[in-house]
């Protein structure tokens, strides 16, 4: 006496309850039930197409299948435990409502192929999306930018600063970043629009079927060539996971300074009240919440990467019940990223810059260093020398509570006589930032052009 299950032919003993859940992925793996009838279409109408199956039987299979899914669009359908999975349920479902020609549907191809195509199909849909909210917040960026072009700003090593930089020049910095990241989804495309349908469960099959066909219906542009990857291929995912961590490492390094800069020893910006919370015990907080939020949830997509590349070290070709562990984790990874784009946008696009807070900071911290170890070298004085000059200057000014524009001409001549009174120009942080013109610099003509090119490729 076989079991009640789909494939329980050769089975006698049917596990306990506990064990059937421990072994089902319907409980994550129903988020594809679209995917999933999309797929199971277009696999039917080939079936028709290459008279594999009466017209008949194809057409009832076909009208069960657009019937299951205006239910699935309405909220109608109902998923179990005991058909393990989402493939099993719709087809148990299916059976239920048009009979046993049901059973045809799964002709020539295997649930090997069919949960491939029907992850291929998940990722392949949501990857546009995430892109999109990608490039929505490099346009925030580059309105923002172009609003601080002439915003001054430290910028910094080492948490140290530096050297005065434009503020847009940073935030174009982030856009840059941005860019790579659109560009790695926009080529894991390519490799998630690879077709496993037809693979069958690893070797293909007997079946004359018309891959090209079943292809050509899902808005694939290539099949897998090869039936053994194709059934046991997680790259594509894989790459997906990586693009993830790659961005939210991205967003993480951009909330931490947003963090860090609404502090009140900072106070270079003020986040909307819409992106921050208060504190329970303390009336004057005002927090950075959803940036903090952001910042931690890298780790989460993080370790779906390294949970996949894990369970993908050892695994032999071809499908292995490994792969379930596939699925939860991507699935959570889209969950994660979505909203956090959304929210990272929202917060960015309506901060307040304390722009004279910013210029400030560069007035008295010695970051025009630089600009006079430069003009020196500019005299004739070997750059190492000068370097060595404007450091014991720098000594001496923190010694004394002076900063470098506060020296005399009479002290500049002492060093050099062809020093003259431009140096005290040459030593203004917007004088600084502006003359630093040399390509992809900070100088306000360079932030500009950089600009400009970005708001091209947005438009392409």
């Amino acid at each position: 006496m076989s079991t009640k299950k789909l494939w329980g032919g050769r089975f006698q003993a049917q596990a306990e309850a506990w064990v059937d859940e421990f072994g089902a992925s319907i409980s994550f793996d129903q988020l594809m039930a679209d995917e999933d009838i999309e797929g199971s279409l277009a696999h039917v109408k080939m079936l028709k197409k290459t008279k594999i199956l009466s017209e008949v039987d194809s057409n009832k299979i076909i009208a069960g299948l657009e019937e299951l899914q205006q239910e699935l669009h309405d909220g109608k359908l109902e998923f179990t435990v005991e058909n393990e999975d989402i493939h099993m349920n719709i087809e148990s479902i299916l059976t239920e409502k048009i009979g046993p020609v049901a059973g045809k549907l799964h002709t020539g191809r295997s649930r090997n192929d069919q949960v491939a195509t029907d992850f291929h199909l998940y990722v392949k849909n949501r990857l546009p999306k995430i892109i999109e909210e990608i490039k929505t917040i490099q346009k925030t960026l580059v309105t923002l930018a172009e609003d601080n072009v002439e915003t001054i700003m430290p910028g910094y090593t080492h948490l140290q600063h530096a050297q005065p930089i434009s503020y847009g020049h940073y935030l174009m910095a982030y856009y840059a970043m941005l860019k790579r990241d659109v560009e790695r989804f926009e080529f894991n495309m390519k490799h998630t629009d690879i077709l496993p349908l037809g693979a069958a469960a690893l070797a293909g099959t007997t079946f004359p079927i018309d891959r090209e066909f079943t292809a050509q219906e899902l808005g694939f542009g290539d099949i897998y060539t090869n039936s053994l990857d194709a059934v046991s291929d997680r790259d594509f995912v894989l790459e997906f996971l990586s693009n993830a961590s790659i961005l939210m490492m991205h967003l993480s390094r951009f909330c931490e300074e947003i963090s860090m800069w609404v502090s009140y020893e900072f106070n270079y910006l003020e986040l909307s009240d819409q992106y921050t919370t208060g504190s329970s015990i303390m009336p004057q907080k005002k927090n950075p919440d959803m940036a903090e939020l952001i910042r931690g949830k890298s780790g989460r997509v993080y370790g779906h990467l390294m949970g996949l590349l894990s369970t993908m070290k050892s695994l032999p070709l071809a499908y292995n019940k490994d792969l379930q562990e596939d699925k939860e984790g991507t699935f959570d990874t889209v969950k994660t990223l979505l909203p956090a784009l959304r929210v990272f946008n929202g917060m960015i696009s309506t901060i307040k810059v304390h722009k004279e807070r910013m210029y400030h900071a560069t007035e008295n911290d010695f970051s025009n260093a630089t600009e006079l170890a430069d003009y020196l070298a500019t005299k004739g004085i070997p750059f190492r020398e000068a370097h060595g000059i404007v450091g014991q200057l720098v000594l001496k000014g923190i010694e004394t509570h002076h900063n470098l524009q506060d020296i005399t001409m009479k002290e500049f001549k002492q060093i050099s006589p062809l020093i003259e009174d431009d140096v005290y120009n040459m030593l203004k942080p917007e004088v600084a930032v502006e003359r630093r013109n040399s390509l992809g610099g900070t100088g306000f003509k360079q932030v500009q052009m950089q600009i400009e090119q970005a708001k091209v490729d947005l438009a392409k």
